[in-house]
């Protein structure tokens, strides 16, 4: 009996030890929406991903199109008139009045900060005009971008439509192409913006409705959120720590916020960039043709774990050189492609440039002078 109570006593002190001892565990990501994906901006990679291909509503995040079709129709300084139409949009708005006239650059601050549905209507109807066309304009975008499993009906998404969707991974999409960007990328960051109120003797003010911005997560660097009574929750963010650029969207996800953290985490501590090739000359290139001639006018990056660094390979194809380009020094700028590929899977192509040899383009001195020496005496250069 003795012996049984000290086997007990040794087992719980060692379970209590253990409990507290600190131990080493790969940090997961996990979301409790119904769709989530983290992607890396610069490449494109998915880090996380949870049914990111399911086609879902998407409520306000649908204005990161608005947005930066807005910007891209190089408009932003003209002054868009507010319709009725627009006025009476349903939800949430930045409260225009009919007939007022507005810089078009303030209605996609208050699109973007405060998700105005009127707003969204006023972008739609100045830049398409109208909002028929303005979806036109949408749909060809997602086209153009590669959102696959996207239909665009509205501007604001509401649930006004049925064949109005998306998916995690379409969106993140949309949100890398839209960093692109420099003025969305400083709109979507801003956290407050005042604009003129032409009827009242006071600015408006508008304040990001996205906390993750403002006050819970110290790297955000912009993002939008959406809600309807359908679509649920949605929000998509921008992220940037220590040279990694990091987009998390979730549709349908009731704690989202600390999904966001918690998939921003995980890449932020799994995942590093890494240069995968050097901007310059290519040295692995033998050929007596191209050797120390071909470089690439960028350095890439790839964001790997620690475990992945050895996972690269690259493959260079060259065009076979011609005779004429050797008599007449006529190379091409491009003379081929270098494939990088990661665990044997193609992840980007870049283009070959060849250094073209100096030419004797410019006419010499005693060229000039015989022209000149012609003219002087009323002779034409072309006789």
């Amino acid at each position: 009996m003795k012996l049984l109570k000290i086997i007990l006593v040794f087992i719980l002190v060692t379970s209590t030890i253990l409990l507290y001892l600190p131990f080493k565990t790969e940090a997961s990501a996990y979301a409790s929406a119904s769709s989530a994906v983290l992607m890396e901006q610069q490449s494109g990679r998915v880090l996380y991903e949870k049914k990111a291909h399911q086609v879902r509503r998407i409520a306000s995040i649908t204005k990161i199109m608005t947005a930066i079709l807005a910007i891209e129709s190089g408009k932003l300084n003209e002054t868009a008139t507010v319709s009725e139409k627009a006025v009476r949009a349903e939800g949430s708005s930045i409260y225009l009045k009919p007939g007022e006239k507005i810089k078009l650059e303030d209605l996609v601050y208050g699109l973007m900060l405060r998700s105005g549905n009127d707003s969204a209507v006023a972008i739609a109807e100045h830049v398409g005009g109208s909002l028929d066309g303005f979806v036109y304009l949408m749909n060809q975008k997602a086209a153009e971008i590669g959102m696959e499993n996207t239909h665009f009906s509205n501007p604001h998404g509401l649930d006004d439509h049925e064949d109005h969707y998306s998916t995690a991974y379409d969106m993140a999409l949309l949100t890398r192409y839209a960093m692109m960007n420099d003025t969305y990328k400083k709109i979507s960051g801003t956290k407050v913006h005042r604009a003129p109120n032409p009827t009242e003797n006071w600015d408006r003010v508008w304040k990001n409705k996205n906390r993750l911005l403002t006050e819970l997560y110290e790297y955000t660097t912009g993002g939008k959120t959406g809600y309807t009574k359908r679509a649920k929750r949605t929000l998509v963010s921008t992220a940037s720590k220590d040279g990694l650029d990091l987009i998390a969207v979730t549709l349908n996800g009731p704690d989202d916020w600390n999904d966001h953290i918690n998939m921003y985490e995980h890449g932020f501590k799994q995942y590093k960039l890494v240069k995968v090739l050097k901007e310059g000359t290519i040295k692995d290139i033998d050929d007596p043709f191209y050797k120390k001639k071909v470089y690439v006018k960028q350095d890439i990056f790839y964001p790997v774990k620690a475990d992945e660094r050895d996972s690269f390979k690259i493959e260079y194809k060259l065009q076979k050189p011609k005779r004429e380009w050797r008599e007449k020094e006529t190379e091409p700028d491009v003379v081929g492609k270098a494939i990088i590929y990661f665990e044997n899977k193609p992840i980007e192509e870049v283009h070959l440039y060849y250094k073209q040899s100096i030419r004797k383009d410019k006419e010499s001195f005693f060229d000039i002078f015989r022209k000149l020496f012609l003219i002087h005496i009323g002779v034409k250069s072309d006789g």
